[in-house]
């Protein structure tokens, strides 16, 4: 990648669980960070079908940031439609560096290559939205769990030129259900 040079993604292993602890306590303020840093390792464990994608940016043998890609169902009728990307971390002295955005590709790519047919993402629009992550997109769809803030409930469409993912309420991974992440 032009600018990161020695910049290496690759799928998260159970060897990097402590790398991804400190990419999100470091990442995320006191506030959230352990609960963001259980998230990540929690990922690593879930057993769903399909499988989470969960990558990690390493440079120079050192992991600098993470992002998973779990999946949604309807819930109405257990049918898998997507993914939700949570959580998206990257350690804050290589911030704004394009490691983050790599990351977001790369799953978005694999995303695809696997399947999904939408992804959703529950965060900052002005970031997520140069992806093409839009509330609009999100409309329709009921998040698993109540959202403290409705306008970052956001989607991607992969599909573009298949029919829509006929819109309903959620199901995610068990590591995603918990409130307070919403």
């Amino acid at each position: 990648m032009d600018g990161m040079p020695d910049l290496k993604i690759r799928t998260a292993t159970e060897a990097d669980r402590a790398g991804l602890c400190a990419i999100c306590l470091a990442a995320f303020d006191d506030s959230e960070n352990g609960l963001v840093a259980r998230l990540a390792v929690g990922l690593l464990d879930e057993i769903a079908s399909p499988p989470t994608i969960s990558l990690v940016a390493e440079e120079g043998g050192v992991l600098v940031g993470q992002v998973a890609f779990s999946a949604v169902w309807m819930k109405s009728d257990g049918r898998f439609v997507g993914r939700i990307l949570s959580p998206l971390a990257v350690r804050p002295e290589r911030q704004k560096g394009g490691i983050g955005s790599a990351l977001v590709r790369e799953g978005l790519q694999e995303s695809t290559r696997l399947g999904a047919r939408i992804v959703f993402v529950y965060g900052d629009p002005g970031y997520y939205g140069r992806f093409g992550f839009t509330a609009d997109q999100a409309r329709g769809y009921e998040a698993p769990c109540a959202l403290q803030y409705p306008h970052g409930w956001l989607a991607l469409r992969l599909d573009q030129g298949k029919s829509a993912v006929p819109p309903g309420a959620l199901e995610c991974v068990h590591a995603l259900r918990k409130p307070e992440l919403w």
